[in-house]
């Protein structure tokens, strides 16, 4: 079971009324076949006139509005007044947005639009107020693609704090040493299989946990483990590692999969983007697997079996996960010992690594007997899930929409989600309270697929009009009545689901820097386009890019073509009878593999002293690659002679 927040915040104004940019829809065509798709120039504004007494006039359109005194004397036809009064607004608007004034600029623009939708004029009944709707539709859309595009880059980057930042870089007072004779007493009779101990560093650490602070913080990562409990402790055991070795996620993370620490680890078991590549753990623009509690789970677990082939004990395995590999081989190349204590005696370790493996054990001790150290705990269960594959990129929203699920558990469901849309993966794994896959099943295919991440769904309620539903989401009735097949002035009874046009998904522009190891296929698979998109736009003509090369990338969509990303091709081949992507239900995931077409091997010949995690290393692969294509190494650890084959 997999489930955690993934915080969604935004710091643009524009956010709070994006709804009103879903009159980019009304850019009629594309939306309503009824409707001319001709554009013709709107007439130019007419002159503001001089300043005068306002009165408000009751025979014209807009009678909710003010005019000036010149106007009641105005004698041109209400459709004249209508687009004169809107385009006055309109550059009105644009010109408090370009000051930065986008209060009054929200104010106008939804002025203006409300105008047109009151004045009970059709707006294709005149191509100047049908084009006249089109500019503030495509203007708004502007606008709210670009409140999108910084809210995108601020919704990647959050996450919860990583308590291992405060934990470790504590200076602690010496420890209770009337816990210490509680604590051996405890080691003699609970069952362990790491080698646990209590000393001097280990009683601090013990100690802060019984104040009310410490507390808190077991408190809030053993009731949090009741949702990973399970799945962690079967997955170490099926990787071959102790299982107490779960208290070093309680220590990284509180068992938090959105959890994000200074330095940029992520997730439940805090990996570093180059450790979670190395143990394909996947980063794209949509998702981030360091935060998918299962998969993380076992990359970690697979880590710390290899440091375990590379050292043999597992302290030095924690500060190792904690360090890096290398600082604390180069520790005890310094000191001449492997004995993580006496490396932290002689300060060979980075401070917060001396800290680190005392309060693993800290916290392991704490977990196995709460009450013994006044610690309450209600361990949260695991929440059943319906699992799906979409096969097309598809709005959280809309599965909100289509199956009555709260939004937020959708993404506490899916933390590994960095937006609130599915890759275009067929692949994908989307996690839904149990019961609501077939709900979304039942319901979805009346959108067509290449609307699931624009489009919405309304439940129409008890005396609600198409006109009150088209306010709401800012978009016409002819739309709607077109996108839902319904005859003009349709009544829609209560209900009744409903297909909503709006606004399609953003492009964002990202700037990419070309570092070591990056391919054109590997930089377009992240951002889910294709290669010979990014060479179009970036004027490629070979067929690598140099190393420190700025890309410019459109991810999420082609800025200037309709051309389809390799995600989007490989999802063409899982359509659904009727035309829409096929929706798959199962109540249990199930382990997704993937190899490689005739992949290119070397021969590597194993030196005295090289260790699996060194050889990966130097090859740019990972030690479980280098595991299943030696089957031999699961009988007997490696040895020098051996002859290994390496895929590249």
């Amino acid at each position: 079971m997999k489930l955690r927040v993934i915080g969604s915040t935004s710091r643009v104004r524009w956010l709070g009324w994006a709804g009103i940019a879903a009159v980019g829809i009304l850019a009629l065509a594309g939306c309503d076949d009824t409707v001319s798709s001709k554009q013709v120039k709107a007439r130019p504004p007419a002159a503001t006139p001089a300043p005068s007494p306002a009165f408000v006039h009751e025979s014209l359109p807009f009678p909710e509005h003010t005019v000036s005194l010149a106007s009641l004397y105005d004698t041109r036809p209400r459709m004249d007044l209508l687009i004169d009064k809107v385009q006055v607004i309109f550059n009105t608007a644009q010109k408090e947005y370009k000051s930065g004034d986008f209060d009054k600029a929200h104010a106008d623009y939804d002025r203006a639009v409300d105008l047109m939708l009151a004045s009970g004029f059709q707006v294709d009944s005149d191509p100047r107020l049908s084009d006249l709707f089109d500019q503030i539709g495509e203007t708004l859309h502007s606008y709210e693609r670009s409140a999108q595009q910084d809210a995108a880059e601020e919704e990647a980057d959050t996450g919860t704090p990583a308590p291992i930042d405060a934990l470790a870089d504590m200076t602690l007072p010496p420890g209770d040493p009337r816990l210490a004779a509680q604590a051996e007493k405890e080691l003699m009779r609970v069952p362990h299989d790491l080698p646990l101990t209590v000393n001097d560093s280990v009683l601090q650490y013990l100690s802060y946990f019984t104040t009310t602070r410490g507390r808190a913080t077991v408190e809030h990562g053993l009731d949090r483990s009741g949702r990973y409990n399970d799945m962690i402790r079967r997955v170490l055991k099926e990787e071959g590692v102790p299982q107490d070795l779960m208290y070093l996620a309680q220590a990284e993370s509180a068992f938090q999969p959105t959890a994000v620490s200074r330095a940029g680890a992520r997730g439940l078991w805090q990996f570093m983007p180059f450790r979670g590549e190395e143990y394909d753990l996947d980063r794209t623009y949509y998702v981030d697997e360091r935060s998918d509690p299962e998969k993380a789970t076992r990359a970690a677990a697979r880590h710390m079996r290899d440091l375990y082939d590379m050292f043999g004990d597992w302290y030095l395995v924690m500060a190792a996960y904690n360090s890096g590999p290398m600082n604390v081989v180069k520790a005890v190349e310094r000191t001449g010992y492997a004995d993580f204590w006496e490396l932290q005696k002689r300060h060979a370790l980075p401070k917060q690594t001396q800290n680190y493996v005392p309060i693993i054990i800290a916290l392991a001790l704490v977990a196995k007997d709460p009450s013994l150290y006044g610690v309450q705990v209600e361990p949260e269960k695991p929440a059943p899930v319906d699992v799906i594959h979409p096969a097309h990129a598809i709005d959280l929203r809309l599965v909100a929409d289509a199956t009555g699920a709260d939004l937020d558990d959708l993404r506490e469901l899916n933390p590994e989600m960095l937006r609130s849309v599915t890759p275009n993966d067929p692949n994908f794994e989307l996690r839904l309270p149990a019961g609501y896959g077939e709900k979304l099943l039942n319901v979805i295919n009346q959108v067509p697929a290449d609307k699931w991440t624009s489009w919405r769904l309304h439940t129409v309620e008890q005396g609600e009009t198409l006109s009150d539903i088209a306010r709401r989401y800012r978009v016409t009735v002819p739309a709607i009545e077109s996108a839902n097949h319904l005859e003009a002035h349709a009544v829609v009874p209560a209900g009744f689901m409903l297909n909503v046009p709006a606004a399609p998904p953003a492009v964002r522009l990202v700037h990419y820097r070309v570092v070591r190891g990056d391919t054109l296929e590997g930089i377009a698979e992240r951002f889910d386009v294709s290669v010979s998109q990014l060479k179009r736009w970036n004027n490629i003509h070979g067929a690598s890019v140099p190393r420190g090369s700025r890309l410019k990338i459109y991810a999420g969509g082609s800025a200037d073509d309709s051309s389809h990303s390799s995600a989007a091709a490989k999802s063409a081949v899982h359509p659904a009878a009727n035309g829409n992507a096929a929706v798959q239900v199962r109540k249990v995931s199930a382990a997704a593999t993937s190899a490689g077409d005739n992949p290119a091997t070397v021969e590597h010949h194993v030196k005295q002293g090289e260790t699996l995690y060194s050889i990966a290393h130097a090859y740019k692969t990972s030690v479980e690659s280098i595991r299943q294509a030696n089957s031999f190494l699961g009988e007997r650890p490696l040895q020098a002679g051996d002859v290994l084959t390496i895929r590249r």
